[in-house]
């Protein structure tokens, strides 16, 4: 009965986890091909629209480490880190409880709670549960 529970958590984990990476991945391809329909949005965080490659990059490079097993903590600690950034950006901005802060938080929680799922070091790293 455990071995049913585990494989169930374990593939809700990596369900969550690659709505985490189908998300990001999604935005880095914006940000890359249509910068320009993004342009508002990027000046109005106080960045410049010859930046978004760039972020779109770090975008990818989060998501590409968290989808890989054997790079995902990191991969989770780097997006945790960029997620975080976003927010204080949105935050510094007046946007207080805004959608792109709610995204950040959601896809925090869906990565680690991913993670958390499908990883067991990460679940004896945090025991949440006894």
């Amino acid at each position: 009965m455990a071995n049913i529970a585990g494989a169930r958590s374990s593939t809700v984990g990596r369900v969550l986890s690659g709505l985490v990476v189908l998300a990001l991945v999604a935005d880095s391809a914006a940000n890359l091909i249509m910068p320009r329909m993004l342009s508002d949005e990027i000046a109005a965080t106080g960045f410049s629209l010859h930046q978004a490659p760039l972020i779109a990059t770090i975008i990818l490079i989060c998501a590409l480490l968290y989808a890989v097993p054997k790079t995902a903590v990191l991969g989770a600690i780097l997006l945790t880190g960029f997620l975080g950034g976003a927010i204080c950006t949105h935050f510094r901005l007046g946007e207080l409880f805004s959608p792109p802060q709610i995204v950040c938080v959601t896809l925090g929680i869906l990565a680690w709670g991913g993670l958390y799922l499908r990883d067991a070091r990460v679940r004896t790293l945090l025991p949440l549960m006894s």
